[in-house]
C-alpha cells in the first residue's frame, strides 16, 4: 500500500477521486445497473457534475448549484445499495488521498448516504417521516 500518499488539495485531485469512484461503480454488479440501466446516467454530462459537486465541497469553490436528492429520490436503491456506494467511496478515498479534507471526503460521503438512505426509505414507506421512537413509529 502507498504510503506516500497526499491529501485532496486541487480540482485535479477531486477529478481523480471522481473518475477513479465512478469506475468502481460501473464495474460493481449491485450498483451498476442502477446507474446505467435503471437512471440512463450520461458518463459525459454526469462527471463535471459531480467533479463541481465535490469541488464545492471540499475545496470550497461554489461552483455546484444544485438539487441532488430530487434525481435520487424515487431510484430503486435500499440502504444496502448506499453501503456498497460508501464501501467503494471509502476504497477510492484510501487509495489515492490521505489528510484531513480525505477524511472529511469520507464524512461527507456517510453524511450524504445516510440522509438519502433515510429518505428514501420515507418515500417507499418504510419509515415514518419523524422516525422512532422507542422502537415504536411516532
Amino acid at each position: 500500500m502507498e504510503t506516500n500518499l497526499k491529501d485532496i488539495t486541487s480540482e485535479e485531485d477531486i477529478k481523480k477521486l471522481v473518475d477513479d469512484f465512478y469506475k468502481k461503480v460501473n464495474q460493481d454488479a449491485m450498483l451498476s445497473p442502477v446507474f446505467n440501466e435503471h437512471a440512463h446516467v450520461n458518463w459525459d454530462n454526469h462527471l463535471p457534475v459531480m467533479y463541481r459537486f465535490w469541488s464545492s465541497i471540499l475545496l470550497g469553490t461554489s461552483t455546484y448549484n444544485g438539487h441532488p436528492f430530487p434525481k435520487h429520490a424515487f431510484l430503486p436503491v435500499n440502504q444496502t445499495h448506499f453501503a456498497q456506494w460508501l464501501l467503494l467511496f471509502y476504497e477510492t478515498i484510501t487509495e489515492n488521498f490521505r489528510g484531513p479534507i480525505a477524511e472529511e471526503a469520507k464524512f461527507r460521503a456517510a453524511s450524504i448516504a445516510r440522509i438519502f438512505s433515510n429518505k428514501i426509505r420515507v418515500i417507499q414507506g418504510q419509515e415514518s417521516p419523524i422516525g422512532t421512537l422507542n422502537n415504536h413509529t411516532v
